[in-house]
């Protein structure tokens, strides 16, 4: 669904607390720089280190994610309506020196703002910049968590998270992602997790269908994850 510049400009006032701050010109450069884009399930929105721009998530969700030389992936969180990423501008923090990738794991509206002038507004302007660096920041917690996880906790702590996370973020009992997606999400081997599910349903902690894995008994899974 195209955006129009006021919904544009009320966007950029709700996630921008730098916007007030901007003059008219600079404003006007953000709006011109922006576009809305409609990303269909799978479509890879950002490719290494290029400078994609500042991604706003309007519907939908996308995932970023590491991937080694062999393929291997690692999922180091996910977005959702209302979310930034500031990651994809690696022109804006050219500190960042790895390559991260992402991906729409459904049909997904966004907004880009493009690189080029957000890095010239954060040369100019110390609060877009220190706004940059804190939203940096603040994924570099969320990466280093997952990090943790795969370095120093069991598979089967990890999972428990994982599921009890899933479902305090959708709502209800029932996590309804394949075995697949959730050993990518994970960085674990698919074998791996369906063995781990498997022992879960023994124990009568969840069951597992085509539709999803129902959570059956909420108790256990925390205690999984102390």
């Amino acid at each position: 669904m195209k955006i129009n510049n006021e919904q544009l400009i009320n966007l950029f006032k709700n996630t921008f607390p730098f916007w007030e701050q901007m003059s008219p010109a600079d404003q006007e450069m953000f709006l011109r720089s922006s576009h809305s884009f409609t990303f269909e399930k799978g479509t890879n929105i950002h490719d290494g280190n290029e400078c994609t721009g500042v991604i706003l998530v309007r519907s939908g969700s996308l995932r970023i994610y590491l991937l080694s030389d062999e393929g291997k992936e690692i999922t180091l969180y996910r977005l959702f309506p209302g979310d930034m990423c500031i990651l994809s501008a690696s022109c804006v923090l050219n500190t960042i020196t790895f390559d991260v990738f992402i991906d729409a794991e459904e049909n997904s509206e966004c907004v880009v703002v493009g690189g080029c002038a957000f890095e010239d507004l954060t040369r100019r302007m110390p609060e877009a910049k220190i706004f940059a660096l804190e939203a940096a920041l603040s994924r570099f917690s969320d990466v280093m968590w997952v990090m943790q996880q795969i370095l120093f906790m069991s598979l089967d702590r990890r999972l428990a998270i994982f599921l009890l996370d899933e479902i305090a973020k959708n709502g209800g009992d029932t996590v309804k992602l394949t075995h697949e997606q959730i050993a990518k999400y994970m960085g674990s081997a698919r074998e791996a997790i369906s063995r781990m599910l498997k022992y879960f349903a023994a124990e009568g902690i969840i069951s597992y269908s085509r539709g999803g894995i129902n959570i059956l008994d909420k108790k256990r899974l925390r205690e999984l994850t102390l």
